[in-house]
């Protein structure tokens, strides 16, 4: 029951357009499930590559040669990849990485252009929005994989990711101060991610900070060594997997329902889920598990 509520209090969050839009580009790109179920080749290039196995989806920016830009064409391929099959119980984690030196750089400003009409300039950051925004919607927890640069509306896609983790080789900007385009939309992400004077100083100055300063300032998780980061993160997900995805769809959920509310009305909120979470199959498993001294079986539904 609590795995049916959560699901279709994810429907009712996320708008139907942007669902219609993430089924409807299926054809060109949708996640294989473990090594033998590569994608067949489409005409168009793919600036994501997307694999899933044992729960864990793998979501790879896959432009190196224009530093992972987040075009418009990455942007809808990135938010296919989050959507497709959102609500099997088989994805239990979805983890974000880059190929190459750089993470994001950012939206291409080839397409920001004056040789770009305004309705589409909208597009692009209206589309921008909506990922992260699903980032947040998404039922289950979603990792942000940094080894590199990660700068502007990278910088966004980090700060609205659940959990963050780097390389200390990692830094981290919102430069587009410095061609006259102030970092708007990514100052929403990075303003709740931050402290506000350590966000305006990145977004008044474009200045980049390290992994270290990121960490510091709430921006990441974690900070590794190049060579630990995929042990680490997989070993992030891989306890992620263990837990019930009900439990931690409805948590999530409630976690950012709750954040921008005062604090009585906070507690109201996640106190009513606390007594559904109770009620719930999976919730009811898991105090009968541990009053019996034993391993829960979870439904993961």
């Amino acid at each position: 029951m609590a795995a049916a509520v959560s699901l279709l209090a994810f429907r009712a969050r996320v708008p139907g357009r942007l669902l219609s839009c993430g089924r409807a580009l299926l054809s060109s790109s949708a996640c294989s499930r473990g090594a033998a179920g590569a994608r067949q080749p489409q005409p168009e290039q793919r600036l994501t590559s997307c694999r899933q196995l044992d729960g864990i989806r793998t979501i790879i920016l896959n432009n190196p040669k224009k530093r992972n830009a987040l075009s418009l064409h990455m942007l809808k391929s990135l938010r296919n990849d989050i959507l497709h099959d959102a609500e099997s119980k088989d994805l239990r984690v979805i983890i974000i990485s880059a190929e190459g030196p750089v993470f994001s750089s950012g939206h291409d400003l080839a397409e920001l252009s004056d040789e770009q009409s305004q309705d589409y300039h909208a597009e692009v950051f209206h589309t921008c929005a909506e990922v992260m925004m699903l980032i947040q919607k998404h039922p289950v927890p979603i990792i942000a994989k940094v080894n590199g640069l990660a700068t502007a509306a990278g910088c966004q896609l980090v700060a609205s990711c659940d959990i963050a983790l780097a390389s200390e080789k990692s830094h981290f900007a919102t430069p587009g101060v410095k061609v006259g385009l102030f970092c708007s939309t990514p100052a929403v992400a990075l303003g709740r991610a931050v402290p506000r004077k350590v966000a305006l100083e990145m977004l008044f100055t474009g200045e980049p900070i390290t992994a270290q300063e990121a960490l510091l300032h709430g921006l990441l998780s974690k900070v590794v060594p190049e060579e630990k980061l995929e042990e680490e993160t997989m070993r992030i997900a891989k306890k992620i997997c263990t837990v019930s995805r009900s439990v931690v769809a409805m948590g999530k959920a409630t976690f950012y329902k709750q954040l921008p509310q005062d604090i009585k009305t906070a507690y109201y909120l996640t106190s009513q889920t606390m007594v559904d979470n109770l009620a719930s199959q999976d919730g009811r498993e898991g105090i009968s598990a541990f009053l019996q001294k034993r391993k829960p079986v979870w439904s993961n539904s």
